[in-house]
This record gives structure tokens, C-alpha cells and sequence, in this order.
């Protein structure tokens, strides 16, 4: 089967690293991929947003199965329009993809649902959230409610910071994302990272994961897209997982159904823990980045048979298994980052780093000039290893990195100390 893959961060270097082991596969495409795909798949120079030339492409190369990663994408619709062309697909339709589009909709769907989450306010005008505002405790959560990569989300502390989150978003600072702004309840506890396969009717648990957001050691400075994360999230006990998947997944899964727009694809909880239980904080409708990293490095199944099981709606027929070893990730971004990030950097040392036990690098944003490889965004580099323990999964990492010479780049030291802590106390 030729399989096409959407995307070109360091989520789809470890799909396709997975794609590429599965003996269903016969020739992986991606769009537009990035210098570490290419080493594994043909990539081209496609626009995605143009979904008539992804359907032509898609004709033109024989492509029997579509993985869409990115969340922008899916948003968009490519999934309804790959449907429409009876092309099969991973990925949720534009109806479903809502539940990561919109985190208004994603809020109002748990109300009604009685789904476990913060207690929350949208609006539409600057005046009428700053009054809600005033009524609350702080700290509060300000995020508007559309796509802004990660960065839409403010956790304030003070009522000052929550009044900036509010006024940046409406002044435009996230575009059109910003138009309507969420306000949580700061949810107190420790957030998890939870993944299911979901077929339109039956929900199949993946493995945990549990991410690291602030950009400084110490989980200090701004939230990023994520600066590491580690599989398992020793947080996400056996009961927690079950509690998890009876009382935020099957009811989310439930509810899109009955309202005629079923979820197909990976569902991603964003999860606090808090002494309550687990409390959803937001969805998303793909894999995360970086959590895919380690959860690919375990997974022992066929990625493109778990796909084609979640597109045909035959995962109550599917189970999935995943190696005992933790998997621990590190990214390596550019300076600048989360901010403007130097691009065209370059970088040295990946093969002497790749040759550390149990070390896989993902590609997150490179591209190649010549014999050099070059830094062509803000999260350029995972680099990733797994161990008996996170500790070791974790040690292995940091000497990889040692060996990568990148003085345009920069990481965090502290990948997976909260599983390293708990490990240590255990003897």
C-alpha cells in the first residue's frame, strides 16, 4: 500500500519512522516532510491547504491510505474532502476536528455531556470577559478559543496577567483564534497526557504520556509547544486510566455520535489530575508533539494496521501493545525560542549522537543545504532513547545530546524529573 503522510514536524518524523516498519507499507510519501522523513519516505512539495492537489497527487502516486498529523489540516477539512473522494483516511472530518478548532466547543460538549473539566466562560467582546473576570479567583486561565499553535493559552497568576491575556487576544495577537476568548478555572494538580484510538463508536486506550510545556528548567518561563515528555506518566495509574477512559473518552465519544458527527482518529486529552480525579483541560485531535515521539518508541503493533483498523471502524477487533521500557524524549529548539527562533543555523554530531544505546533522533525542523544540516524552525530537533527506567531512558538522551554540536540551539536539562523523583523514592 503507497501511504501519504501530512506534515513535517517532529511528530511526523516518528509516524513515519513507525510507517515505515509496518509490511503493509510499499512506498511512503510525505508533504512536505523534513530532512530526517526523507530518509525514510519521498517528500514533496505539496500544498496541503489546496485539497484538489492533494487529491490529484493522491491519483497521480496510487496513495491507498492518507495520515493526516497536524491539526491545521484537519481543521480544514481534508478529511471530508479525501472522504468525498473515497480515498481512506486517519483523521477526524471537519465537524469532529472541532473538538480541538474550538475550545468553547469543547466546553460546552462537556457540560452537556458531564464530562469532568474546569468551570469556564466564552466570550466575544474584551468588556464582557474582563466583567466575568472580575467574579473569579486567580490564578485563572485565559486561552483563546482557536488554533495559535500552542500559544494561545495563558495560565495568570495575578488579575493584571489575566487582563493582558484577554486584551492580546482580542487586539489580534492570535488572529482569527482570538476572536473568542475561553476563561477556565485553574485546575490544581499534575497534567498527564492521554491518547485513544476512536473508530466513530469504540474508543481503544493508547499509552500515557506526560509533557513538559514551560520552556525553562524547573517548568519556569513561558508555555512552548513542549519541550520534552516521557511514556509511561506514572501519574496515570491503572484505576486513573479506566476513570479516564470511562468518564472523559466513551462519553466524548458517545456524544459526537449522537450529534451525528462521529470522532475517527487519535483523540488527545490533555489531563490534570487533580484530588478529584482526572479533569479533562482540553482535547486535541491528532497525536502530540512531542508525546508521538515516545509513544512510537514503544509501541510494538503495526501503526498502519491500528490506522486502517480506526478508518474501517473495526477496533473493537484491534488491540495495540507497547514494550515495558520507558521512552523519554528531549527537544532541542533554536535560540529565540518560543519566541523568534534563529533559523539556518547548523548543526554537527547526529551520527555520533545516534550511536548511544537506545537513541533515536527525530527530525522537528531541519532541512538539508548540501552536506549541511541546517535549523528551519523553533523545536528542530527530539531526541529520544528508551530505558528499563525513565531514569535511564533519561540519561541516555542527555548523552546523546552531549555528542550534537549546535551552538544555536538550546534544551531543557530536566526531561522527566517528576518519574525520576517518584522512581528514586520507590528504592
Amino acid at each position: 500500500m503507497n501511504v501519504l503522510l501530512i506534515g513535517g514536524g517532529g511528530r511526523e518524523h516518528a509516524l513515519a519512522w513507525a510507517l515505515s516498519a509496518s509490511p503493509l507499507l510499499t512506498t511512503l510519501y510525505a508533504a512536505p516532510g523534513n530532512a530526517g522523513i526523507a530518509e525514510l519516505a519521498h517528500c514533496v512539495a505539496l500544498d496541503v491547504a489546496d485539497h484538489a492537489a492533494v487529491l490529484a497527487f493522491v491519483a497521480e502516486k496510487g496513495i491507498g491510505f492518507v495520515v493526516i498529523g497536524p491539526e491545521a489540516p484537519l481543521v480544514a477539512g481534508l478529511s471530508d474532502a479525501l472522504a468525498a473522494a473515497g480515498v481512506q483516511h486517519f483523521g477526524p472530518s471537519k465537524a469532529a476536528a472541532q473538538l480541538e478548532g474550538s475550545k468553547g466547543f469543547t466546553k460546552d460538549l462537556c457540560r452537556e455531556a458531564g464530562i469532568p473539566t474546569g468551570a469556564y466562560g466564552r466570550f466575544r467582546d474584551a468588556a464582557a470577559a474582563h466583567a466575568y473576570l472580575a467574579a473569579q479567583p486567580v490564578p485563572i486561565v485565559v486561552k483563546a478559543d482557536g488554533l495559535a499553535a500552542g500559544k494561545g493559552v495563558v495560565v495568570a497568576a495575578t488579575r493584571a496577567e489575566a487582563e493582558a491575556a484577554i486584551d492580546a487576544c482580542f487586539s489580534g495577537a492570535f488572529g482569527a483564534a482570538g476572536a473568542e476568548v475561553v476563561i477556565e478555572e485553574f485546575l490544581d494538580g499534575e497534567e498527564a497526557s492521554f491518547f485513544a484510538l476512536c473508530d466513530g463508536q469504540t474508543a481503544l486506550a493508547l499509552a500515557t504520556a506526560q509533557d513538559h510545556k514551560r520552556v525553562g528548567d524547573d517548568d519556569t518561563g513561558p508555555n512552548t509547544g513542549g519541550m520534552g515528555a516521557y511514556s509511561p506518566a506514572p501519574v496515570m495509574t491503572p484505576e486513573t486510566v479506566q476513570r479516564t477512559m470511562d468518564e472523559i473518552i466513551r462519553p466524548t465519544v458517545a456524544a459526537m455520535a449522537a450529534r451525528g458527527t462521529p470522532f475517527k482518529g487519535v483523540l488527545f486529552a490533555g489531563l490534570m489530575i487533580t484530588a478529584e480525579g482526572p479533569k479533562l483541560i482540553e482535547y486535541n485531535v491528532r497525536f502530540g508533539d512531542p508525546e508521538t515521539q515516545v509513544l512510537m518508541m514503544r509501541l510494538t503493533s503495526d501503526l498502519l494496521a491500528a490506522m486502517i483498523a480506526t478508518a474501517d471502524g473495526a477496533l473493537d477487533h484491534f488491540d495495540v501493545r507497547w514494550r515495558d521500557d520507558a521512552a523519554l524524549t528531549v527537544v532541542m529548539a533554536a535560540n529565540g525560542y518560543p519566541g523568534t527562533p534563529e533559523k539556518g543555523t547548523e548543526i554537527r554530531g547526529l551520527d555520533a549522537a545516534g550511536t548511544v544505546a537506545g537513541v533515536q533522533i527525530f527530525h522537528a525542523g531541519t532541512r538539508r543545504d548540501g552536506d549541511r544540516l541546517l535549523a528551519d524552525g523553533g523545536r528542530v530537533l527530539n531526541v529520544t532513547a528508551l530505558g528499563a527506567t525513565v531514569a535511564e531512558a533519561q540519561a541516555r538522551a542527555y548523552d546523546a545530546i552531549a555528542k550534537i554540536d549546535w551552538p544555536g540551539g538550546f534544551c531543557r536539562s530536566d526531561i522527566g524529573w517528576r518519574a525520576v523523583l517518584r522512581e528514586t523514592a520507590k528504592g
